[in-house]
């Protein structure tokens, strides 16, 4: 009999990092890394599908920046409205969101800065598409540092600032095939704009400063929209390019551990296959086993033009649409902006052409697929 676990959302479990290495080869452009962290003795429980949620902290450099900037020792005390007390180092450490500008605080500085008519305008609530293209890759610090003379109290200054918000990951592996302890993987976030590097608040806190043995506080996010079939022997259809691999990395995980009869077939893309193929070992197993019956890949810039998901799905056309119609759920991760949008015309495409359907019925195809919870996207 399981025992519901103590720790959740407010009161996450402090995980231990056992595995924390980069997933990409020499030459690869991107940072992708793996990480393992043990949930012994939390009682917690998810179910593949779900998301773990993170608490991350903000980059010691830029919490003493900012302290600079403001003149501040950072051992000043400034109280929460949930009426918690600590130093402004340690709010700014692990409580407030130091990076994106809230609106208080581009208020306050508009307040106390007479150098800041243009930001003035942009407020206006008019003009937000304008404020969030001006707002692309500025921080906080940018503006403390072009506004030299504008001075704040510390509680006056936290009073701006948004509370720090756990990030969720989809979860990279299963309880039945690996007891005790969740996978993840995640894309580092780096790059530069207006003359600074600047870092994904999460993703670079667990890439560079949470080394084996450390702790994270976490919990389980519940996705019951992104389960896998009830009934084993239905067979899915997985895309998931980049860390979109990561919810059926889980999948097959578990349909081999329950020795789930139904078939399986993955799209995985990525840019180049020779520093970028993900877990190539763990699915050429699964494929040499029968786990994995069909396995496609995309590698974007392994050819002169490129070749992502939806491409390999059209060229598939007839078999995925053999599969649908034979009840298998279809089943997408990764990112919204663009691949998703893409892969759901393709899908629309693949229905109409196979299926001899105009345009209103293949739309109505994949609107009852979705329906039928047989259509499902864990995007961000």
């Amino acid at each position: 009999m399981s025992t519901i676990s103590v720790y959740n959302r407010k009161n996450p479990f402090p995980a231990t990092v056992l595995v924390n290495r980069k997933l990409n080869r020499q030459g690869s452009e991107k940072e992708t890394r793996h990480y393992e962290f043990s949930l012994t003795g939390s009682g917690l429980h998810y179910e593949v599908g779900d998301s773990m949620g993170v608490f991350p902290r903000n980059d010691p450099k830029l919490v003493e920046e900012i302290l600079h900037a403001l003149h501040f020792s950072g051992e000043e005390p400034v109280t929460t409205k949930e009426g918690e007390t600590f130093s402004l180092r340690e709010g700014l450490t692990r409580y407030y969101q130091i990076t994106q500008p809230s609106k208080q605080f581009l208020d306050a500085l508009v307040q106390k800065s007479s150098g800041t008519n243009d930001l003035k305008e942009l407020l206006h609530p008019d003009r937000k598409e304008d404020l969030e293209h001006y707002l692309w890759g500025l921080e906080v610090i940018d503006f403390l540092l072009d506004n030299p003379s504008v001075r704040f109290s510390p509680e006056e200054f936290a009073k701006t600032l948004r509370k720090l918000q756990p990030r969720l990951y989809s979860i990279g592996s299963s309880l039945k095939a690996r007891p005790e302890q969740v996978d993840l993987v995640i894309a580092t976030v780096r790059y530069e704009s207006h003359g600074r590097m600047r870092a994904g608040v999460a993703s670079a806190f667990l890439a560079d400063r949470l080394p084996v043995g450390e702790t994270v506080p976490m919990f389980v996010h519940v996705a019951k929209g992104f389960r896998l079939p009830e009934d084993p022997s239905v067979p899915i259809i997985m895309v998931g390019p980049g860390t979109g691999i990561a919810p059926f990395r889980a999948y097959l995980q578990e349909r081999a551990a329950i020795g789930a009869p139904g078939k399986n077939w993955l799209f995985f893309g990525e840019q180049r296959s020779k520093c970028d193929f993900f877990y190539e070992e763990e699915f050429a197993q699964w494929h040499a086993k029968g786990v994995l019956t069909r396995f496609d890949t995309a590698f974007s810039r392994d050819q002169a033009h490129k070749i992502y998901v939806q491409h390999r799905m059209l060229e598939q056309a007839g078999e995925l649409y053999r599969w649908l119609e034979g009840g298998a759920h279809f089943y997408v991760c990764g990112d919204a902006a663009r691949m998703a949008k893409d892969v759901d015309v393709a899908l629309h495409k693949i229905v109409a052409e196979q299926g001899g359907k105009n345009v209103e019925e293949a739309a109505a195809y994949v609107e009852r697929l979705r329906k039928e919870k047989r259509y499902k996207q864990d995007v961000y």
